[in-house]
């Protein structure tokens, strides 16, 4: 039965990887993209690391298994932030047909800085 769980797990993690590939490949740009890839590719990643900790019923296989999720959950964010950020500053356009664009006037170009940050 372990096996038929760890196996469905599986399909749906390596389905949500494939989302996240396509959605690379398809969405307009850098900003959607960066989305597509953090959030489907880190829950498909997610999913395929779990099913592992059940398919091998070994502690030190799933306890592995369990730090790379955490690992995971916990950089995915911050690395997406940062490549969005890093995409705004050096001046990555936005999508022709985006709403709004919430730091249009806070951000400083020559000083790379946002207006309300705090200086050291």
């Amino acid at each position: 039965m372990i096996e038929f769980i760890g196996g469905v797990i599986i399909i749906i993690g390596a389905a949500f990887s494939l989302i996240a590939g396509i959605g690379l490949v398809r969405l307009p740009d850098l900003y959607v993209r960066m989305h597509a890839a953090t959030k489907a590719g880190t829950l498909g990643a997610g999913l395929i690391l779990i099913a592992l900790a059940l398919e091998a019923q070994q502690l030190e296989v799933a306890a592995r298994a369990m730090a790379g999720l955490v690992f995971l959950l916990f950089t995915a964010p911050i690395a997406a932030h940062l490549l969005g950020r890093a995409g705004y500053i050096a001046g990555v356009p936005l999508w022709s047909q985006s709403c709004m664009d919430e730091l249009e006037g806070k951000y400083d170009p020559e000083t790379k800085e946002l207006k309300g940050t705090p200086r050291d």
